[in-house]
């Protein structure tokens, strides 16, 4: 499914049946899955590692790379899906909520092509 064909209401839906069905709820305390974050992140960042800023560019032309980068970055939303469910949080919420701040600390005509003043 697609993302422009795909509710994040049918992924926490997804991420929520698939760890219902193992009864993984017991060993997935906040803690827990905030560590599986940092530690899928660190996967992620592995593929990466020792590039330069032009060839981390040029990934997106391998295919076998792009898919073992795909699979970490899905591990890194399940993992985040999941401590959303645990904490209760809207992600959707939680993140046009963190956007209008964003917008207010790096107003776009200071901030336009440079990341600090």
């Amino acid at each position: 499914m697609a993302d422009d064909q795909t509710t994040f209401q049918q992924v926490k839906d997804c991420v929520a049946e698939f760890e219902a069905a193992r009864r993984w709820r017991p060993f997935h305390s906040p803690k827990n899955l905030a560590m599986g974050i940092a530690i899928e992140t660190g996967e992620l960042l592995e593929h990466f590692q020792w590039l330069t800023t032009d060839e981390s560019n040029q990934v997106r032309h391998d295919p076998e790379q792009m898919a073992r980068i795909r699979h970490e970055m899905a591990d890194v939303l399940c993992y985040l899906v999941n401590l959303a469910l645990v904490l209760e949080v809207d992600l959707s919420e939680a993140f046009f909520q963190k956007m209008r701040l964003n917008d207010q600390k790096y107003p776009a005509d200071q901030y336009r092509g440079r990341y600090k003043l």
